[in-house]
């Protein structure tokens, strides 16, 4: 029954190995959410044919037992080292994929906080950059940058002092996000030309979405939508619903229209198979990119309204800008400010630099003045100082603070009191006042 869907060779090797895993007998003990998982990403496993590529058997056949794979994890509860270490062996790329494919925003932040935990609290340094990076693409997600970098940071300084292998291609997700052009554009490619040597089909899949997420925040469409081309190419489980979203605006805006349709097509399938805000909010989101009059504002809407509920800050973000955009377009520049100003205090203010200067020149089409965000603004705090401060500026306590992020109250003191110095401040209570004063500095006036 056990089959691994990991070091196929090439698509008719993995076709030859979903088709084992859904051939072999049942097992005679229950389930576990190793064989969920796997039964869900055999079905959900990708055919090539000559036009498009989709699942064998429709987009939501694999859908319930991944449901069923993420429920069963998250209600696993091991007690003893053995149960502990075996939940962490169960792959995070496996969980990750499977909380990707489902959109499940909600699966992936519990999952991936529990899995932190416990990999701490068992001293399993082996697994725990891994776990790291997995928790850090949640907080990239919701928009927390500085707490991203900072697990980004830590998975480096536990690979380098253990000697195991650097995650290289870890920086690549926030990097592009940032927006960060000339470092984002080499990391990029150094990653690509690294994966194409080896053969490493999904960082090639991944190279590519990072590629449309730089470039659609720097407006470089064609660049974009040949990123995205390129991960979709690659039909791996989660970057591939990602990417055709990014393929979507990048057709739209490069003349690509009937391609951005086809893609659009697709994800309407994934979206709807998967049911959750996220999906259906990116979904209606794209859908807007097409359409026009009452049914793409309505459409819009529905996107701001979902994307709220479910806390993708990112794409909440992305959807004001583009229903802003929409609007000065129609000529409602009043209107589109209220959307544009939104977009840019959430892009600058968590430093997705090619974003909020995408929003900043809509924002000045409408004749509206922006104050850019300045270097020496932008770097007085480092991002593990930016996750502490904010706690202790909400009245958490040094040993609350050390729980959340994992680390010892003693670091936590070390940090605020270099963080202390930084902002001039000598208490606790001075430091709110502080923040929305360094946050002011980042603000359009």
């Amino acid at each position: 029954r056990r089959c691994s869907l990991a070091g196929s060779g090439g698509q008719h090797g993995l076709q030859e190995v979903a088709d084992a895993a859904r051939a072999a007998p049942a097992a005679s003990q229950p389930a576990r959410p190793s064989d969920l998982l796997l039964d869900g990403m055999a079905m959900r496993h990708l055919e090539h044919h000559a036009v498009e590529a989709r699942f064998s058997e429709g987009a939501r056949a694999g859908v319930p037992a991944l449901q069923r794979a993420l429920k069963a994890l998250r209600r696993e509860n091991p007690r003893t080292k053995d149960e502990i270490m075996r939940l962490l062996r169960l792959s995070p790329m496996a969980q990750s994929m499977a909380v990707h494919e489902l959109w499940e925003y909600e699966g992936w932040r519990d999952l991936s906080a529990r899995s932190v935990r416990l990999a701490r609290e068992a001293g399993a340094l082996a697994v725990l950059p891994g776990l790291l990076v997995y928790l850090a693409g949640v907080h990239v997600f919701a928009g927390e940058f500085a707490a991203a970098a900072a697990l980004f940071e830590e998975a480096d300084a536990i690979t380098e002092a253990t000697g195991n292998a650097p995650m290289r291609y870890a920086a690549l997700f926030l990097a592009a996000w940032r927006g960060e052009e000339f470092s984002a554009a080499q990391l990029i490619d150094a990653a690509i030309e690294d994966a194409t040597a080896r053969g490493e089909g999904r960082v090639l899949g991944m190279g590519g979405y990072v590629t449309a997420v730089l470039n659609n925040g720097l407006g470089r469409y064609p660049a974009a939508l040949a990123g995205a081309r390129l991960a979709c190419e690659q039909d791996d489980l989660g970057y591939f619903n990602w990417s055709l979203a990014e393929l979507v605006e990048a057709g739209v805006r490069s003349d690509a229209a009937e391609e951005a349709a086809a893609a659009l097509w697709q994800l309407e399938e994934r979206a709807r198979a998967s049911g959750t805000d996220w999906a259906l909010g990116v979904l209606a989101r794209s859908k807007a990119l097409l359409s026009d009059g009452h049914a793409a504002e309505s459409l819009y809407r529905e996107a701001i309204e979902r994307l709220e509920r479910g806390g993708i800050v990112i794409h909440l973000a992305r959807a004001h800008l583009l229903y802003g955009e929409w609007l000065r377009r129609a000529n409602r520049r009043h209107d589109g400010r209220e959307h544009l100003r939104i977009a840019y205090q959430t892009f600058s203010g968590i430093g997705a630099e090619a974003f909020a200067e995408r929003t900043r020149g809509e924002l000045l089409a409408t004749g509206e003045a922006v104050r850019k965000r300045t270097a020496e603004t932008r770097n007085v705090l480092t991002a593990q100082e930016s996750q502490i401060v904010r706690l202790a500026a909400e009245r958490h306590t040094n040993p609350e603070i050390a729980s959340q992020l994992f680390i010892s109250p003693r670091t936590v003191e070390y940090h605020l009191h270099k963080v202390f110095t930084k902002l001039g401040v000598s208490s606790r209570r001075e430091l709110p006042a502080a923040l929305r004063q360094l946050e002011g500095a980042m603000s359009p006036p």
